[in-house]
């Protein structure tokens, strides 16, 4: 999926197998800003920190407005306590407006708008995969997803110059210049431009994802990265449905949509899932479930971006996520599933991308909550011919998408949601115990206890 703001007015779908037509949808380029570049800042530099994807000294956010401006954030101001009145202005003609000095990176950000006019939007930080990558003069490859290689744009590598020099801003305005939107800077961080500050926020995310899941798996063994039709493959994949408009929506509905929104938010934050992959579903009867959106940040959504989805209809006026028809394969063939999760865990995704088996007999709680995880090979869940369904159910509520996450079924929104996070502290503790020793898996007849105790059939 591409970014947010870059999402072309028409695109091509395909139903049931059938051929590419043409859809038009409404655009997705950014709306025209209403949210002030002071708010805009404070609450995504709030979301960076929470996420702990920087610290209290270090990063800096900006935005270059329409009249040229650029907003920044100060110089030695906590990021964690960042108020809408610590944000300053440099102004087109070099005036300064705040309450604090600007960044002291505010050089390279200068530099940076100067060489890329397209760019409308800067995060500066130290996230830590990256900054391991950029200790090690490295850049992640951002192949080992679609989605993540999407996102991240063309990757570069600045050479370094002492913070808060005008050599920093050369070098990395240079590099942004040939055409990088995402840029590691050597012994310092990484730099992440966009055409706003959700794009660049979006970017700045998944390549940081990328970095922690190729480290990740690289403790594992090998890693597999998408060669360029595997690309093309996810890329072009699009879904649409027939449309309908609902009726006044019961309780039981509103309720779903409650809880869709809070696990999603909970996902994000718990960095089960990120803001641009992942997608969840409730069964709402036999033939209707709910599921959350495409081309939308997912700690945003709320319960109208919630997509009812009847009969194989969408409602009127929403896009449903790509994964839809995974979804409704699903639950069409398992009628004791309930909720379905497409998500990208860190830990876990690290299994996705090598050739290493994941193994639920190396903890009692694992293997109770998910059996043994199946493996599904690269691309099953873009078919539309309900092939993933043979991967996933009640008996087998866990799976391993090759390169690409993995995919969790409930009899709940809390069971699927809390298989999830069962599955990425076993993969993060299997991973982890590699470096303390050898992995001891349970016997059979351990794990045959475990059936009979558990009724596991």
């Amino acid at each position: 999926m591409p970014l947010m703001c870059d999402v072309p007015k028409t695109l091509l779908f395909v139903v049931n197998g059938g051929s590419p037509k043409s859809a038009e949808i409404p655009s997705m380029h950014p709306p025209r800003p209403l949210i002030h570049p002071r708010d805009e800042i404070t609450q995504t530099m709030s979301r960076i920190y929470g996420y702990r994807m920087t610290t209290t000294s270090g990063g800096n956010l900006s935005i270059r407005d329409e009249n040229g401006d650029i907003w920044i954030s100060p110089a030695r101001v906590d990021k964690g306590n960042l108020t809408r009145n610590d944000i300053v202005c440099v102004q087109a003609d070099g005036t300064i407006v705040g309450l604090h000095p600007p960044s002291s990176e505010f050089p390279f950000h200068k530099a940076i708008y100067d060489a890329r006019p397209d760019i409308r939007a800067i995060v500066h930080a130290h996230p830590v995969a990256l900054v391991a990558f950029s200790i090690c003069q490295a850049t992640p490859n951002t192949k080992l997803f679609h989605q993540t290689h999407s996102v991240s744009g063309s990757v570069g590598f600045a050479p370094y110059a002492c913070p808060g020099s005008e050599q920093l801003g050369t070098n990395i305005a240079a590099t942004f210049a040939e055409g990088c939107d995402s840029v590691i800077l050597e012994n310092h961080g990484v730099v992440v431009g966009g055409d706003s500050l959700p794009c660049a926020f979006q970017r700045f995310e998944a390549f940081e994802f990328a970095g922690k899941t190729l480290i990740k798996a690289q403790q594992l063994g090998t890693v597999r990265y998408l060669d360029g039709e595997q690309l093309e493959i996810a890329h072009n994949r699009s879904v649409d449905l027939p449309t309908f408009e609902p009726d006044t929506a019961k309780p039981d509905e509103r309720e779903l949509r409650r809880q869709l929104c809070e696990f999603v938010r909970r996902g994000c934050r718990q960095r089960l899932l990120i803001s641009t992959e992942g997608s969840f579903s409730a069964r709402l009867d036999d033939d209707s479930f709910l599921i959350t959106p495409t081309q939308k940040d997912r700690e945003g959504l709320n319960i109208d971006d919630i997509v009812l989805v009847n009969g194989g209809q969408r409602e009127l006026g929403k896009k449903a996520s790509r994964a839809v028809l995974a979804h409704k394969a699903i639950y069409d063939s398992d009628p004791a599933i309930q909720a379905i999760v497409f998500a990208h865990p860190v830990n876990a995704t690290a299994f996705s991308v090598t050739d290493v088996v994941f193994d639920t007999r190396t903890i009692p709680e694992s293997y109770v909550f998910l059996l043994d995880v199946a493996h599904v090979p690269y691309g099953v869940q873009y078919l539309a011919d309900g092939s993933i369904a043979n991967f996933v159910s009640s008996k087998s509520p866990a799976a391993i998408l090759e390169n690409d996450g993995v995919v969790v079924a409930g009899k709940s929104i809390l069971d699927a949601f809390d298989r999830l996070e069962v599955l990425e502290a076993t993969a993060e503790a299997v991973i982890n115990a590699g470096s303390v020793g050898t992995v001891s898996v349970m016997p059979d007849a351990v794990i045959a206890e475990l059936r009979s105790a558990f009724n596991l059939g």
